[in-house]
């Protein structure tokens, strides 16, 4: 079965959200040759988009630029343009509510927006994180709200992202591409566009499959990263260097697979997937004991290293609660080489330090400014006289265009929780 009567490369595609995930599929998409129109109800984001600026390190400005003058490439707030593509791509966040239960409000807007727009033989992705029977029970309903049948009048299907912001070793389009579809007409649908979009598609026989198959793949980085962030701290009683052990261990050639110590797990999917799973599965009077313990250790680590710092800061004498003494922070996004604090541990553990009345700096340069305990704080440019006057330097995110030779020079007392110095003293003994 053809997607459409046109040919493939007259296919119009709509992607709905363009955020971390959504702006570099849009840019990719659209360098494969493919008209693309991008929705965000971000108007900040589309003003940005149209005066030819990046919001997302993955994108440079320049591609974005080069994107806008062609007449093959717009943005816009959610219109009824929308009826005129072949393929609708949704990438919208999927958070936790307060009650830590899944939070499927943008993905349900958006749903509702596609549906009132939705015309005979359109094609529509999914690619949030969800819990399984996500798109059959919540997202089919809603779409078929229009009227229409899918697998009949129109076309439904949900592929997981697996994009990973700051990592350039894996370019998007060779990262294999999970997909699915509601029927083998839709799955025929969803695979036409991807196949041409990705180097390898992987074919699963349910939406329900592909949805697991995200949960998975961060339960499985959740429980690994638990794991050595709590050995970690049990072979520092030990007297047993961590890191060193790992770099050992990690020259195994097979059934190893290395994960590093940090001040605890951030960002949109491995500390919010697990917990969508653990709801799911609560349905069926079921749980996972594993990643319970595993998202308790994770919630334990700022507190953890916010003690560290407190004894750094008072030479090993000080009670972390007093908030005696001046504190630099080196990194705030959740991790290296992004702009991205959603869900940051490095952010948790700033926020405690500034609720016990620390003296509080930070530097980042790809984060220009957090609020914690109320206070705005602005990055600092990292110098050698900001490292003098800090009593510790804590750091919590290992960004690339940092000056690491620096900090161990002019640091009186460093915390460092992800091992960076380290690997810095070892390549300089190479």
């Amino acid at each position: 079965m053809k997607p459409t009567s046109q040919p493939a490369s007259a296919w119009k595609v709509a992607v709905v959200g363009l955020g971390y995930v959504g702006l570099p599929l849009a840019m990719h998409i659209h360098e494969k040759g493919f008209p693309v129109m991008g929705f965000d109800k971000d108007v900040r984001k589309i003003r940005m988009l149209r005066a030819g600026k990046s919001y997302i390190p993955d994108v440079p400005s320049s591609a974005v630029r080069h994107a806008m003058r062609s007449e093959t490439f717009w943005a816009d707030e959610p219109t009824g343009v929308i009826a005129g593509a072949d393929y609708i791509i949704v990438s919208v966040p999927t958070p936790l509510d307060r009650r830590g239960d899944p939070d499927l409000t943008a993905m349900k807007r958006a749903a509702s927006f596609v549906a009132r727009h939705l015309r005979r033989g359109q094609t529509v992705v999914f690619e949030s994180s969800t819990y399984p029977g996500t798109l059959e029970e919540v997202i089919r309903p809603i779409m078929e709200e229009s009227g229409m049948e899918a697998g009949t009048d129109y076309y439904l299907g949900y592929s997981p992202e697996r994009i990973d912001p700051g990592n350039d070793r894996f370019p998007i389009e060779s990262i294999p591409k999970v997909v699915s579809g509601l029927t083998e007409a839709c799955l025929e649908r969803v695979n036409a566009l991807y196949s041409r979009l990705f180097r390898r598609t992987v074919p699963v026989s349910r939406p329900r499959v592909a949805e697991m198959c995200k949960l998975f793949e961060n339960i499985q980085r959740l429980v690994n990263i638990s794991l050595v962030n709590e050995l970690d701290g049990i072979c520092e009683k030990m007297g047993i260097d961590f890191w060193e052990t790992l770099q050992a261990a990690s020259t195994k050639p097979f059934g190893f697979t290395p994960y590093w110590p940090g001040p605890g797990i951030g960002g949109h999917c491995i500390p919010v997937d697990p917990l969508y799973f653990q709801w799911k599965a609560k349905q069926f009077g079921a749980a996972s004991k594993l990643i319970g313990a595993a998202s308790r250790i994770n919630d334990e680590m700022p507190r953890r290293v916010a003690e560290r710092v407190a004894r750094a800061v008072g030479d090993g004498k000080a009670d972390w609660r007093k908030g005696q003494g001046k504190v630099l922070a080196i990194g705030l996004a959740y991790k290296k080489d992004v702009n991205d604090i959603r869900e940051s541990a490095a952010v948790d553990v700033f926020t405690l330090l500034a609720a016990q009345g620390y003296e509080l700096e930070f530097s980042d340069p790809h984060v220009s400014s957090v609020t914690a305990g109320g206070k705005k704080y602005v990055s600092k440019k990292l110098t050698p006289e900001l490292l003098r006057t800090a009593d510790a330097v804590v750091i919590l995110t290992d960004h690339s265009d940092i000056d690491w030779e620096m900090v161990q020079s002019y640091a009186k007392r460093v915390v460092d929780t992800r091992g960076v110095l380290r690997r810095q003293m070892r390549r300089d003994a190479i």
